[in-house]
């Protein structure tokens, strides 16, 4: 079993062998990374013929651009970013990302508590992403950005353009709505 200084150098070395436009390198990197873009896709487009084909755009800007990655951020981030914004290309082109807030109330969102999601309280993973199906565009992009992805509110603001108190504000209305139709269709 390779050590995590192995593990780092042979996939610098897939890095470079992309940057030098070599097939084998490529098929390696999309095979490591396919799977998890596509699932980070699906959560922000909803629907999986969205998430092939933006992911497949997204791999070519990968591969088109790889020559200016330059190792100071991980390859994981770095392809990370290039997926969240060819979704949010996506969205946009197609007009589904939306704000759903009164601009003059921001910067004043209070946060939600959060509930408690688990199992023993009938909260499945499958129930949630139902749930979230049912969230507006602009909802589910930002509490998936924020959630699963782990980005700040200030990344998701610069991310979509908008305001980082406008992010926090979505982000609670977000959670709110979604324990609203988890509680709605609560199961018998």
């Amino acid at each position: 079993m390779p050590t995590a200084a192995e593990y780092r150098d042979t996939h610098r070395e897939i890095v470079l062998g992309c940057q030098r436009k070599d097939r084998n390198a490529q098929r390696q990197l999309y095979s490591h990374y396919a799977k998890p873009m596509y699932n980070l896709c699906l959560r922000m487009l909803k629907h999986s013929h969205d998430a092939e084909d933006v992911l497949q755009v997204a791999f070519v800007t990968i591969f088109s651009r790889i020559d200016t990655f330059n190792f100071e951020a991980s390859i994981s981030a770095w392809i990370k970013r290039v997926v969240v914004n060819r979704c949010i290309d996506h969205l946009k082109k197609r007009r589904l990302l939306t704000i759903d807030l009164d601009p003059g109330r921001h910067e004043a969102a209070a946060v939600v508590d959060e509930p408690v999601y688990s199992e023993e309280n009938g909260y499945t993973v499958e129930r949630i992403k139902r749930a979230m199906d049912h969230l507006s565009e602009g909802y589910r992009v930002v509490l998936t950005l924020y959630l699963f992805e782990g980005y700040d509110h200030e990344e998701i603001a610069q991310i979509l353009g908008i305001s980082p108190g406008t992010s926090k504000s979505q982000y609670s209305r977000a959670r709110k709505r979604l324990a609203q139709l988890l509680i709605e269709n609560k199961p018998s």
